[in-house]
Order: C-alpha cells, then sequence, then structure tokens
C-alpha cells in the first residue's frame, strides 16, 4: 500500500511538473519567433547600430524559458529517484522561481512607472507583450494561476515525497532479484566435504590383518 502511494505521488509529480515544462518550451518558441522578427527587421546583429540596445527582453524571455525546462528536468529526476537531496534541490529552485515572480508582479501592480526599472526595449516587443497581455487579461491571468498552482503543488508533493523516505525495497521487483544473495549459501550446502577416514576403521583392518596373519601362520 505504502509502495503504491509512493508511486501516486511521484507519477503525481511528474505530472504537475510537466506543465511548468510546457511553459518553458512556450517561452523559448515565442522567444525564437521574436530573435527572427528582430533579425529581420536589423538585417543581421552587426548592422545595428553601435549605441542600441541589445535586445534584453527576448534573451530574458529565452533565459526564463530555458530555467523552466531545467527545473522541469530537476524535477523529473527527482521524482524517479525521490532522493531527498534531489527533492531538496527541486524545492528550492522552485521556491526561488516563485519568489521572482512574485517581485515581478508586485512591482508591475504595485509601482504605476514600472517600465522605468527595466532598459529601453529597440525591438518594441515589450510593448507587444503588454498590449496583449491587456487585450487578453483573462485568459492570461488563469495561464498566470494555473503555472502558480503547478509550481506551488510541485512543492508540497516534493515536501510529501521527501517526508516519506527513499522506498528502499523498489530496488526489487521480485524474488528473484535475492537470488544472487542466496546463491552462495547455496553453493555452500551443495559442495562436498572431502572424505575423512575414520580413525576407528583402520585400527579395526589393522585387527582384522593381524588376526588373518596368525590363522595362516598356523
Amino acid at each position: 500500500m505504502g509502495r503504491m502511494a509512493r508511486s501516486f505521488l511521484q507519477s503525481l509529480l511528474k505530472l504537475v511538473n510537466s506543465v511548468i515544462g510546457l511553459v518553458g518550451m512556450g517561452m523559448i518558441l515565442y522567444s525564437f519567433w521574436m530573435l527572427r522578427v528582430w533579425f529581420r527587421q536589423v538585417g543581421t546583429v552587426w548592422a545595428a547600430s553601435p549605441g542600441s540596445t541589445p535586445p534584453w527582453f527576448i534573451y530574458t524571455f529565452l533565459g526564463l524559458g530555458v530555467t523552466f525546462c531545467l527545473i522541469t528536468c530537476s524535477g523529473h529526476v527527482a521524482a524517479e529517484t525521490a532522493n531527498g537531496h534531489c527533492l531538496s534541490c527541486y524545492m528550492v529552485l522552485v521556491f526561488l522561481l516563485v519568489m521572482l515572480e512574485a517581485a515581478v508582479t508586485a512591482d508591475v501592480y504595485l509601482n504605476r512607472d514600472w517600465e522605468e526599472d527595466f532598459p529601453e526595449d529597440p525591438t518594441g516587443r515589450l510593448n507587444d507583450f503588454k498590449d496583449f497581455v491587456k487585450r487578453n487579461f483573462e485568459m492570461c491571468k488563469g495561464i498566470g494561476l494555473v503555472i502558480v498552482a503547478a509550481q506551488a503543488s510541485s512543492i508540497f508533493l516534493a515536501m510529501v515525497l521527501r517526508a516519506l523516505g527513499p522506498d528502499c525495497g523498489s530496488y526489487y521487483d521480485s524474488d528473484d532479484d535475492y537470488v544472487p544473495a542466496r546463491l552462495p549459501l547455496l553453493k555452500n550446502h551443495v559442495q562436498h566435504t572431502p572424505y575423512i577416514a575414520d580413525p576407528h576403521d583402520s585400527s579395526r583392518n589393522d585387527s582384522w590383518n593381524v588376526n588373518r596373519r596368525i590363522d595362516l601362520g598356523s
């Protein structure tokens, strides 16, 4: 029963963790699309004017997508092994990511001049993204809630798995796995002990030979 519950929690953690991975892959694809449009507008990277600002928004979006995917990979490894150290590292990474998201969200909602905290975006993709969020605010809010719920659920499930501890019996699927450990004992039982002559038998043979010589002599 305990093994079934552990397996269910591991599968659930992988499923919830996959949501974070899907978001990360979506961010990476969107970043590649923005880079393609940017390079098409500029011509080449080196054709930009020397004083132009790098497209920090695109690279930041790409970096966040890669971070999401790396955290997803670490979460799958932690869920598969159910190792305490892996689960602890995974929880710390997700918690730091949630804190970063909370800080950015608080700055946007509480600071009216939040755009001044970021450098100028020469690509204009930040304004496009902001306009898209305003036009589809309800959908974006729902997506944000799903992401936050997935991250919170990942932390909770990782804590439960870490509290349960490692499953020592998970490496043995059947009793056949124990056979190699028993083989040396079986071999010891199968081995035949060397024949040791009984000293009483030798004494009987000597006395029988003496009696036979006496009878022959007589």
